[in-house]
């Protein structure tokens, strides 16, 4: 009796949990079951970020031969020439046959495309081309490629978070929010950094504050964190010699003057970052490259100048390190800047993949230390030490590079564990930011998605008309409602007409340019066919659909 008694029990319960998970399925989760879930989204991005960590470590510990990768940079100095020039190139080798075989068009994803994922899909990322792309930056950084772990690690814990949705078929807003809470955890997992990693998924990614995502978001922030802490304990990524004080009313113009510089800088960084893909694109068409070679010719670029400045090897904490403790010289730190520039334009112009935040942070480093180095010297009297203005630079750059000031400011500070010099660094970052998104699209990533006719930088009244097919919302040509065929054709006749693959981006501005009530919509099989008459999209079909998205959008982020 007593064992039939608990079979039963056992089976009254099994199907209690597949009545929850169906419900959970079908109608989406409960408030406290998101919360769970977006605990455990946390836990599993943050244990990705670790191991995409380790990988790293481990790789380069193989390829270069050493047990300490934190000084890898110092190791290199001592290093054959031949196995610092031969160790990019087969990284290079190895990327180009992954990307080529992986992904449909051999380009790493990265921040960017979570952002547009975050936008234009539903909080979902590409799976596959996922994965590969995290793999294949793990291989770069591994064998001397010169950027970031941050952009695969945000894509990556975004395959995670799409993965989930697309099990619970997740709305656009579950889904958004489930994607912020992997997006904060990979980024506290990977730099320590509760605080930064939740706003950076709201600034950065979801581009707004929404009360409703606050929670989960900082749940999964403090699960990734946790996740670090077991792995590498509660320690800063860089150790800073004791606070100087800052002379606030006296030394702050100079703090301006370094903000504006740094805006400039990383408005340098990120121009020269799209010019080099451009002529890298330019040149790998003309001379018929195939696109495997394209991260192998990279990784020779790589190779031959860290021959000579080995410090351009990898993420960089070693030099940004030394930058923030004034162990650099002058020409040192100027030389350093533009050589790691140089390093960063190679690595992704040759497509190897990787991200541009730890970049940003050390070419800051080093031009604060540069610019301190200066300042401290002309006034000598009123100024604190010139690690003081690393520190500054550091966020400096990467706010303006990441076009998020206020996550960035956070995340400077956590990496280093210093909150006395806070003004310093708000004040040098406002100015930075303020500057740098002027003369690019608002930031590195925002930017390239507009070189990829992706328009976000200009907010949701932009980006929304893209998300509207024609064919969707345009009556049928049988339809009563819709307007004779002879009307249909007569516009067709003087031009004005839309494809029914096209999207709202499209038929918007030919309303606003024609006046016209309705447009003919067609399909255009080639230059020489005629074009097949569809229907007609109603300029009142189109300006409801877009007022719907509008006002979804912003109750969304208001609610």
């Amino acid at each position: 009796m007593a064992s039939r008694f608990v079979k039963e029990k056992l089976a009254a319960a099994g199907d209690d949990l597949g009545r929850a998970l169906r419900v959970l399925r079908d109608r989406g989760p409960s408030q406290v079951q998101f919360w769970f879930i977006a605990l455990a989204i946390g836990v599993a991005a943050g244990f990705g970020a670790v191991l995409f960590r380790w990988g790293i470590e481990g790789l380069q510990a193989w390829a270069y031969g050493t047990d300490d990768v934190d000084h890898l940079y110092s190791f290199a100095l001592n290093m054959s020439w031949y196995w610092v020039l031969v160790i990019p190139i087969v990284g290079g080798l190895v990327v180009g046959q992954i990307l080529h075989h992986f992904t449909p068009d051999g380009r790493v994803r990265s921040v960017a495309d979570v952002i547009e994922g975050a936008a234009l899909n539903d909080g979902r990322v590409e799976r596959r081309e996922g994965v590969t792309s995290a793999f294949a930056s793990l291989i770069t950084l591994g064998t001397g490629g010169s950027s970031g772990r941050e952009g695969p690690v945000v894509h990556l814990a975004a395959v995670i978070s799409s993965w989930v949705s697309n099990k619970l078929h997740a709305d656009g807003i579950t889904g958004r929010d489930l994607l912020g809470c992997a997006v904060a955890a990979a980024v506290s997992a990977s730099f320590n950094a509760p605080i930064a990693g939740a706003l950076f998924a709201l600034e950065v990614v979801l581009r707004h504050f929404a009360v409703h995502a606050f929670a989960p978001i900082v749940i999964a922030s403090v699960a990734g964190t946790v996740i670090n802490r077991l792995a590498f304990g509660d320690v800063t990524e860089f150790s800073l010699p004791v606070s100087s004080a800052l002379a606030f009313y006296v030394e702050l113009p100079a703090f301006l003057i370094l903000g504006l510089l740094c805006g400039l800088i990383a408005a340098a960084l990120m121009r020269s970052i799209f010019i080099g893909e451009d002529i890298a694109s330019h040149l790998q068409q003309k001379f018929n490259v195939p696109r495997w070679l394209r991260p192998a010719i990279a990784g020779a670029l790589l190779g031959g100048l860290a021959v000579f400045f080995p410090h351009i090897i990898g993420v960089g904490y070693e030099t940004t390190s030394a930058a923030l403790t004034g162990k650099l010289l002058l020409w040192q730190a100027v030389v350093y800047a533009m050589l790691k520039v140089v390093a960063v334009v190679i690595t992704m112009a040759g497509r190897m993949g990787g991200g541009v935040f730890s970049p940003s942070l050390m070419v800051g480093a080093l031009t604060g230390l540069a610019f301190g180095t200066i300042a401290t010297s002309i006034f000598p009297e009123v100024s604190g030490t010139s690690a003081l203005y690393a520190l500054a630079g550091m966020g400096a750059v990467a706010a303006a590079v990441l076009g998020a000031p206020i996550s960035t400011t956070l995340i400077v500070f956590e990496l280093t564990g210093d909150w006395q010099t806070a003004i310093a660094v708000m004040v040098a970052v406002s100015m930075s930011t303020a500057l740098g998104s002027r003369l690019v699209d608002r930031s590195f990533f925002l930017t390239q998605l507009e070189r990829r006719n992706v328009h976000l930088a200009a907010g949701p009244q932009a980006y929304l008309l893209a998300m509207f097919r024609v064919s969707k919302l345009m009556r049928d040509k049988d339809d009563e409602s819709c307007p004779s065929e002879e009307e249909l054709w007569e516009l067709v006749e003087q031009g004005v007409y839309v494809d029914g693959n096209a999207t709202l981006e499209t038929a918007m501005p030919l309303f606003e340019r024609t006046g016209a009530r309705f447009l003919p919509v067609v399909s255009l099989s080639g230059e020489d066919a005629p074009p097949e008459l569809w229907g007609a999209l109603m300029h009142v079909d189109a300006l409801k659909a877009y007022n719907r998205a509008l006002a979804a959008t912003a109750a969304e982020e208001h609610s």
